[in-house]
């Protein structure tokens, strides 16, 4: 259903009552949001403003046209990696591209309704992913959390550790105990108060002694001394083909992260309140809310889960709380950006340090050791890509291997045997044939989905004693559905059984299978009498076709 969540609250009956707890809701989440989008603006190697910008305005699109009640949306540590990379190695103008590119598809999804497929993307890829991020960003907080004097940081997980052991001598143990009281408030301070965020506790604390007490640390203007609250102006980026082709691979990144970070923040959300979010919408919005992001100088933006969970825990029922979010982020960026100069560097490092834990899913990525091999194998080589390459990487291979391997446990599933030894233990069928089944007939069963990775086991199975047979019965009781591969594979059984005077009899085929021979052609080839009801008729007549081969033998082709 493809109508925001605002709509469907107003129509219902917006009350006063609702409308002070969702204000007050946007308010906490829009003071929570505040040091996480410039922390994560940061670690994405662009200026502080612009994870700002983000949460102003993807936050308040998200909200206004999403599919859940109480979404709210944001820069988010998902996307830390793939920006920052692509901030790197292309620059600002690409990511604006890439996600442009990126909020295009994800609408089209919207619209296509296939806001479902989300769910196909296996569990250890995700967990995998995840994790890697995780490592990634908590990697990359080591330089300001230790003060390291460092030109450049590498993109890369390894080169960049590599530096920081060349540089680690230059360590300002000024930034190390500002940080390790930084993490210490975090951590701790939830058992104090729950309302007021640790993180904007750890920023007015270190912030307030480092300007009292003279400590010599860097700050964020001394990184960015061009900072001042501004709003944001609509930037209009130069397109060419070859741009969207080479950044194409990397939008598509962009969107099914989005995809997959949102839909899964929005069902989290729907187990606490108890609702159901519209996911075709849900990707609507964050495709529109993804272009105007970086039209108007942000980065790429997706539902928060942290925000969002805080939302609820305050009282937010609807998606108000979600604009208010926003529109308080606008003011207290206007209002108070000035004093966003003297934030220490080393205090956003422990809050994305703590960012990083809070997402690493450490103990989901443990409990999958006890899945099956080749689920591990997925998560370790997604991580790993993640780490050592790039999410691009990461996430298209760990799809095809999961494919892959889905299809080669698929395959091993499916069966195909001879059951002729079972048949003739069968009381029914020794009353019928007292002296057994005629050694010329042949009766296989196959057993499961019968597609392209089974189709050779098919053939091959067949072939090892297909030479002394007169009539061919393949059972497909236990064949949910068939593919083009594997209707080949029976054609050409067909073809051979035609060439050697072999009747070919299949018995309980299932509908759908039964359906798609027929679409073909096979039903008529074969001959619709010889498509049984059930074992007995066709062992009746491959009896009788062996009689009358044998009554009436026809001479041996040369």
């Amino acid at each position: 259903m493809l109508k925001p969540k605002l709509m469907t609250v107003l129509k219902e009956g917006y009350t006063k009552e609702q409308l002070f707890k969702d204000i007050v809701a946007g308010i906490i989440v829009g003071i929570i949001a505040i040091p996480l989008s410039i922390a994560l603006a940061i670690a994405s190697g662009v200026s502080p403003e612009k994870g700002l910008y983000t949460a102003i305005i993807a936050g308040f699109i998200i909200s206004l046209l999403g599919g859940s009640r109480v979404q709210i949306g944001g820069p988010t540590g998902a996307f830390v990696v793939i920006i920052y990379d692509i901030i790197q190695k292309q620059g600002y103008q690409a990511l604006v591209v890439a996600t442009l590119l990126a909020g295009l598809i994800l609408i089209f999804m919207g619209l296509l309704k296939l806001g479902s497929i989300i769910k196909y993307i296996p569990y250890p890829i995700t967990t995998g992913f995840t994790s890697g991020i995780a490592l990634v960003i908590f990697s990359q907080q080591i330089k300001d959390f230790f003060g390291l004097q460092m030109e450049h940081v590498p993109s890369e997980f390894i080169p960049r550790w590599s530096e920081y052991i060349k540089t680690f001598n230059t360590m300002s143990v000024n930034s190390l105990i500002v940080g390790i009281i930084s993490l210490l408030i975090i951590m701790g301070w939830p058992y104090i108060n729950k309302k007021i965020p640790g993180q904007l506790v750890a920023i007015g604390v270190t912030t307030g002694a480092v300007q009292l007490l003279g400590i010599k640390v860097e700050t964020i203007g001394d990184r960015y001394s061009q900072l001042k609250a501004a709003l944001p102006t609509l930037q209009v980026p130069q397109i060419s083909l070859s741009t969207i082709t080479s950044l194409l691979p990397t939008a598509l990144t962009i969107a099914v992260l989005a995809g997959i970070e949102s839909l899964l923040s929005a069902v989290v959300a729907d187990g606490m309140i108890g609702g159901k979010h519209r996911s075709n919408m849900e990707l609507v919005a964050q495709g529109t809310a993804n272009i105007f992001s970086v039209l108007f100088g942000g980065i790429p933006a997706t539902g928060a889960i942290a925000r969002t969970a805080a939302n609820i825990r305050n009282g937010g029922r609807t998606p108000v709380a979600g604009m208010v979010h926003s529109l308080t982020v606008l003011a207290v960026m206007m209002l108070l950006m000035p004093l966003a100069k003297l934030i220490p560097m080393t205090t956003l490092a422990a809050i994305l340090m703590v960012v990083a834990y809070n997402m690493s899913e450490w103990r989901s990525f443990k409990n999958l050791f006890k899945a099956p091999k080749t689920d591990i194998a997925v998560l370790l080589v997604t991580f790993v890509l993640t780490v050592v390459f790039d999410l691009v990487v990461a996430i298209e291979f760990g799809v095809v291997m999961a494919a892959f391997l889905f299809m080669k446990r698929m395959a091993d599933t499916t069966k195909v045997e001879s059951i002729k030894d079972d048949l003739e233990d069968t009381p029914d069928l020794t009353m019928n044939n007292p002296e057994g089944i005629d050694p010329a007939i042949q009766v296989y069963q196959i057993y499961g989905p019968f597609f392209f990775g089974a189709a050779d086991k098919f053939t091959d199975t067949i072939r090892e004693s297909i030479t002394p047979t007169r009539a061919m019965i393949i059972r497909m009781k236990h064949v949910p559905f068939m593919d083009a591969t594997a209707y080949h594979a029976l054609f050409k059984t067909y073809s051979y059984c035609r060439k050697h005077r072999i009747l070919l009899l299949f018995t309980q085929v299932q509908e759908p299978v039964y359906a798609l021979l027929d679409k073909n052609g096979f039903i008529e080839l074969v001959g619709r009498d010889n498509f049984c009801e059930n074992i007995e008729g066709a062992l009746i007549r491959a009896n009788a076709y062996i009689e009358l081969h044998r009554k009436y033998p026809i001479a041996k082709e040369a």
